[in-house]
């Protein structure tokens, strides 16, 4: 496992201090679910801008769209 060294501000680390309390989870895993959380969103993301032209241009414009031809 790597060590990544992060400044943030008191205030950040105050409010992590109480979460991390709270939840009884260390720092150093909630920073590592918020990483986690922020790269799997910045993946979807990457990953939609790539298909939803070639949904679109295969006539898939809605969730409907995309419902009716996952349904059986």
């Amino acid at each position: 496992m790597a060590t990544i060294t992060v400044r943030i501000p008191d205030s950040m680390n105050k409010a992590l201090d109480q979460q991390s309390a709270v939840l009884q989870v260390s720092k150093s895993d909630l920073a590592r679910e918020a990483l986690r959380r922020f790269l799997a969103v910045t993946e979807f993301r990457s990953l939609r801008t790539q298909m939803v032209p070639l949904a679109e241009a295969n006539g898939v414009h809605t969730d409907d769209d995309v419902f009716e031809i996952l349904e059986p």
